[in-house]
C-alpha cells in the first residue's frame, strides 16, 4: 500500500522521520506499506474521538453527515479525480463515489480506494491522531511544523471517518480489486504494486507495464511506480523497460506529474508524503518534481533521471 510512501528508499536524512517514532502512528504498528480552517462541525469526530464512546462518535458522525448533505451536491463532476484535491470533504466525497461504483463506475471505485488510502491512518484513531498533532506542535522543532500542517490538513479533509469504518489494507485491496476487474487500469497497476496482481506470470507483468505506458494515464503511472523500483531488479519480464532501481521508481512518479497528475505544493501527493511518511519539504512552495531534484537526486544523476522520464512519456514517437 502507499500509506507510508516508499520514498523512504531514497535514504533521505529528513528530520521529520524521527518524529514518527514519537507519535507512534497511533495504530499499534498497523501502519501500511504505503488540506481553510475547519468549522466547529468539522471538528466533532476528530477532536473528540479520544474521549467520546464509540456510539457517541458514530452518532456525531451521522449528524455531521446529515448537515453536509444539504451543502454537498449528490452527483459527481465529469472529472471524478478532480475532487480529491483542494479542500474537499473526503468523507462525503467517498459516499458519493461508492454509489457510483456500485452502479459499475470503475473510475469511481478507484477513487474510493484512493480516499481510503489517504485517510486510513487518521481513521484508525481520529482522537489519537489529534493528540499526536498537539504533541508534535509542543516539541517546537522546526522539522515538526510542516508535518503538523500536513497532518492537520489530513484531519480536516478526512473528518467523518472513524475506526469502525475499517479503513486499512484489506478494505483498500478489496476496493481496488473490484475497480480493476471493472476495467480501471490504475487500480490494476496499484494491485500489482501492492503485490496482489490480478494475474501471475512474466507475460502478464510486461503486458501490464506496456498497457500503462500506452495509456498515458498519470494515475496508472503513479500507481505502478513502487513496483518499478528496486523490487523489479532482476525481473527478466521487465528487461528494457524503466525498472530495477530507485531512479526508476522516481522516474515513473515524475512522468506521472508530467502527464498531468496533481503534484503541486498542496497536492494530495505532497501532503501524503509529509503527513503519512514524514518526508516533508522544508520549502512549502516546492512541487513534487522540484522536491525530487532538490532532495533525492544528485547533480550527476539529474541527467539520467530526465532521460528516464522522457523515455516514459514518449511512446511510439508521441511526445
Amino acid at each position: 500500500m502507499a500509506l507510508v510512501p516508499t520514498l523512504k528508499t531514497w535514504l533521505l536524512v529528513v528530520p521529520a522521520l524521527a518524529l514518527l517514532g514519537v507519535v507512534g502512528y497511533r495504530a499499534g504498528g498497523r501502519a501500511l506499506h504505503l488540506d481553510a480552517p475547519a468549522t466547529a462541525a468539522d471538528e466533532v469526530p476528530a477532536a473528540s474521538g479520544a474521549t467520546m464512546p464509540l456510539q457517541a462518535r458514530q452518532l456525531a458522525r451521522q449528524l455531521l453527515a446529515s448537515e453536509r448533505s444539504a451543502a454537498v451536491p449528490s452527483g459527481l463532476p465529469l472529472d471524478i479525480r478532480a475532487d480529491i484535491e483542494g479542500d474537499t470533504d473526503l468523507f462525503a466525497y467517498a459516499q458519493r463515489l461508492r454509489l457510483q461504483a456500485a452502479n459499475g463506475n470503475a473510475e469511481a471505485g478507484w477513487m474510493v480506494s484512493r480516499v481510503y488510502d489517504y485517510c486510513a491512518i487518521y481513521a484508525m484513531d481520529p482522537g489519537g491522531y489529534q493528540l499526536d498533532n498537539t504533541l508534535l506542535t509542543g516539541m517546537g522543532m522546526s522539522a515538526s511544523a510542516p508535518m503538523v500542517q500536513a497532518r492537520e490538513r489530513v484531519a480536516r479533509r478526512c473528518a467523518g471517518f472513524v475506526s469502525s469504518d475499517g479503513l486499512g489494507r484489506s478494505l483498500i485491496l478489496t476496493q481496488r480489486t473490484l475497480a480493476a476487474r471493472a476495467g480501471n487500469l490504475a487500480a490494476e497497476a496499484a494491485l500489482f504494486a501492492d503485490g496482489q496482481p490480478l494475474k501471475d506470470g512474466p507475460e502478464y507483468r510486461r503486458n501490464l507495464v506496456e498497457r500503462v505506458m500506452e495509456s498515458r494515464d498519470p494515475e496508472a503511472y503513479m500507481a505502478i511506480s513502487t513496483a518499478m523500483g528496486q523490487r523489479a531488479s532482476g525481473d527478466a519480464a521487465l528487461q528494457g523497460l524503466v525498472a530495477g532501481d530507485q531512479f526508476s521508481e522516481l522516474a515513473w512518479r515524475l512522468a506521472a506529474c508530467e502527464l498531468g497528475m496533481a503534484c503541486g505544493p498542496d497536492s494530495v501527493l505532497m501532503n501524503n508524503f509529509c503527513a503519512n511518511g514524514g518526508i516533508c519539504s522544508q520549502d512549502g512552495g516546492q512541487d513534487f518534481s522540484t522536491f525530487v531534484y532538490d532532495a533525492a537526486v544528485s547533480r550527476q544523476g539529474a541527467g539520467k533521471m530526465k532521460t528516464l522520464v522522457e523515455q516514459l512519456i514518449k511512446r511510439s514517437g508521441r511526445a
